[in-house]
């Protein structure tokens, strides 16, 4: 997520550097390896809030359970796999 976020620095900061700055940024965003770790990024941010929601139901005493646990724990995989996916579908389906 670290480097996702300077990723996303970067990105702000050419937008307001000018027009070349920007292509520069908006040439490797756009090339398969930049896809990628974008696409590793929004994976990140997915699974990182779907162990937060995991993580309030602890903070709650709820999931302590070992079975729980384990399912839980799967839940947020797959969940956020299945996020990631959504997200990439809507955005180059409307607009990719």
């Amino acid at each position: 997520m670290a480097g996702g976020t300077l990723l996303l620095a970067w990105w702000l900061i050419a937008a307001a550097s000018g027009p070349d700055a920007y292509e520069t940024v908006n040439a490797f965003l756009s090339s398969w390896f930049g896809r990628l770790v974008l696409f590793g990024f929004t994976w990140s941010l997915f699974y990182h809030l779907c162990n937060g929601i995991r993580h309030l139901f602890w903070d709650a005493g709820r999931g302590f359970e070992l079975p729980t646990m384990r399912m839980s724990g799967m839940l947020a995989i797959v969940m956020s796999v299945v996020l990631t996916l959504l997200t990439w579908a809507i955005a180059y389906g409307m607009g990719g």
